[in-house]
């Protein structure tokens, strides 16, 4: 297991992934994760679904008009948030963490998003979420069949002292 530093330093959208499950535990283990993420006055907005068949996991591509490597998942979460003070920034915290812990773990997840897409509540819907629920994110994971090389800005180039 990678310790937070080096899970937030080697981090990369995965879209590939084996066909090996993942343990309910791990599962678990990811979305208690989610749970525990800053969150603005402790509103705790979000519930996530978690998504693991396979005829389920297939239904979503569609919705959205892409992400077909959602359907060869192993398993995947969806975001939802009611309403509160920050929903989507506590969410978006949540999601966030949701793909740390699958990268300690030695998973791999690709986040798509939700809101403010157009196909969000029809895939809330789908997934029976209250009417008051939004959809902020549907996070795709498996073991990774794939070891993208991303660049990524050098950290001169983004970070500032005092003044833009």
């Amino acid at each position: 297991m990678k310790n937070a530093i080096e899970a937030l330093q080697s981090r990369r959208t995965i879209r590939t992934y084996t066909a090996q499950p993942v343990e309910r535990r791990l599962i678990e283990e990811i979305v208690d994760c989610a749970r525990l993420a800053p969150t603005a006055m402790n509103d705790q907005p979000w519930d996530f679904i978690a998504v693991t068949g396979k005829e389920a996991l297939g239904r979503i591509p569609p919705m959205l008009g892409h992400a077909e490597f959602v359907a060869n998942a192993a398993f995947a979460v969806l975001v939802l948030a009611r309403e509160a003070n920050c929903p989507i920034e506590d969410c978006c915290a949540a999601t966030e963490n949701l793909l740390i812990a699958a990268e300690a773990l030695g998973l791999g997840a690709c986040w798509v998003a939700g809101a403010p897409q157009p196909y969000a509540p029809a895939v809330a819907k789908a997934f029976g979420a209250p009417p008051d629920r939004k959809l902020i994110a549907i996070v795709s994971f498996g073991y990774p069949a794939e070891a993208p090389v991303v660049e990524k800005r050098a950290l001169s180039d983004v970070l500032h002292w005092e003044k833009f």
